[in-house]
């Protein structure tokens, strides 16, 4: 049986080219294709693919978003990044939210299907340059913790899509909270932050690395 595949990425060229490459495939299909979280988690819904490539950032519900909302409805689906970005932030953050590989888009396709066999198979892929990357964290781990340490996942989540210019209504919307708890986190990160303003709040992200934008 083929594995069923889901692409997401907000590159309608990519998602093609990418896709044309997997129909080639003996044993893999293409079954659906989105340009946004939302409609990614949607089209996990109804066609419920083996495996979803999954973008890191795009606008609405991004990647890493999308990714914890798949994980926690249908676990057994295999989520595998396949970004731009080399951030030691988005790698952590993805496998946090439940990715199970990380690859960078200029990988060469026998690698991507490489991992998708990988990741079928239970186990966790990265390539050699997020590899190396995760590597100089372990070590930089060893000599000193980083200052926001000691935010909450949720804090994390939420500092990170404030400095992504999203209004605490549609964090609470992604969230699924409500616009009081995201302000209640927000002033929460911001007194252990010692920060004052939400300018301040984004520059400090930035600074960490905390943020899918480039600034």
């Amino acid at each position: 049986m083929a594995v069923r595949i889901l692409l997401v990425d907000d590159h309608q060229v990519l998602r093609e080219g990418l896709g044309s490459l997997l129909e080639q495939q003996s044993n893999m299909e293409v079954v659906g294709e989105a340009g946004d979280g939302r409609t990614a988690l949607r089209l996990v819904r109804e066609l419920r693919p083996d495996v979803v490539i999954m973008d890191v950032n795009m606008d609405g519900m991004d990647g890493i978003d999308a990714t914890r909302m798949i994980n926690r409805e249908h676990p057994d689906t295999k989520v595998l990044a396949l970004s731009m970005y080399l951030r030691k932030t988005f790698v952590s953050e993805m496998f946090k939210s439940g990715a199970t590989g990380y690859l960078l888009k200029d990988s060469a396709f026998s690698e991507i299907v490489d991992a998708i066999s990988t990741v079928l198979r239970g186990e966790k892929y990265v390539c050699a340059k997020v590899a190396a990357l995760l590597v100089d964290e372990y070590v930089q781990d060893g000599q000193g913790a980083k200052a926001h340490a000691n935010l909450t996942q949720r804090e994390l989540e939420v500092i990170r899509m404030l400095a992504d210019g999203k209004t605490s209504k549609e964090i609470a919307l992604i969230t699924e909270t409500s616009v009081k708890t995201v302000d209640a986190c927000r002033r929460r990160l911001m007194q252990k932050l010692g920060i004052n303003s939400i300018a301040e709040l984004v520059k400090y992200a930035i600074r960490e690395g905390l943020t899918t934008v480039d600034h």
